[in-house]
């Protein structure tokens, strides 16, 4: 008992210390900025974006423009096409150009009705979750492109979200090589908070296995800043905004 009453008071005499030196850090910075320490936490009267903000929306031209900018000032690559037969055109143009020899996609009617296995013929495409007995996530990693059909995306951020299911595998837009996420111009909203109110409405009980905010292709530094494309997460991503 001697033993744990000796320990509770050294952790107590450690915290001291720690507040003591924290103390006068916070001070020594407040001195610097010749204004008195803060104290006390700031009044926070309202919660959440303000009214003005929840009410801005573009246009959709506008959307589609702001998107276009942001997704490819940090490396992305947009395109907008009329429709899903220019989708399976382009990703099949880009199979001939890459000589993509294996490529995955997410379990959707829409992307089943792509067709993209009778295009691609000089290339295998697989259907994520549909054996129980392949190593899907094995099977993405050893993709060149992967295909993913975007629930949400957020032209202010220049974000696309994809949510996971057993029929929509992070896997897919996180491991092959080259990623193409389509995104129906219907869901093309102005604000990031347009997107994240429907997780709020569903409820824990109701959120997808993931939540995922893909904003052009990976990218890594280290502590000396050095950057480096592709690391963690597919080195091509290409947004087509189709409609």
């Amino acid at each position: 008992m001697a033993e744990a009453q000796d320990h509770k008071e050294w952790l107590a005499q450690m915290e001291r210390e720690s507040r003591a030196k924290q103390k006068i850090f916070m001070d020594g910075i407040a001195a610097k900025l010749n204004r008195p320490r803060v104290t006390q936490k700031p009044a926070r009267p309202l919660r959440g974006a303000p009214d003005f903000w929840q009410a801005f929306e573009w246009p959709l031209e506008e959307r589609i423009r702001r998107f276009t900018e942001n997704f490819r000032g940090v490396g992305g690559h947009v395109e907008r096409l009329a429709g899903m037969a220019d989708v399976r055109e382009f990703i099949a143009d880009k199979a001939a150009q890459m000589s993509a020899q294996y490529v995955i996609r997410q379990n959707e009617p829409e992307l089943e009705a792509l067709g993209l296995e009778q295009r691609l013929e000089a290339a295998s495409v697989r259907v994520w979750n549909t054996d129980e007995k392949e190593h899907w996530k094995a099977r993405a990693a050893e993709a060149d492109f992967g295909v993913v059909l975007a629930d949400y995306a957020a032209a202010y951020t220049g974000s696309i979200t994809v949510l996971s299911s057993k029929d929509k595998g992070r896997s897919v837009s996180l491991l092959p090589t080259v990623l193409f996420a389509i995104i129906p111009v219907e869901r093309l909203k102005t604000r990031l908070g347009e997107i994240l109110v429907n997780f709020d409405e569903a409820g824990q009980g109701g959120l997808p296995a993931g939540i995922h905010f893909i904003s052009g292709p990976s990218r890594s530094a280290d502590i000396e800043n050095d950057l480096t494309i592709g690391v963690h997460g597919p080195g091509v991503v290409y947004a087509l905004i189709v409609g």
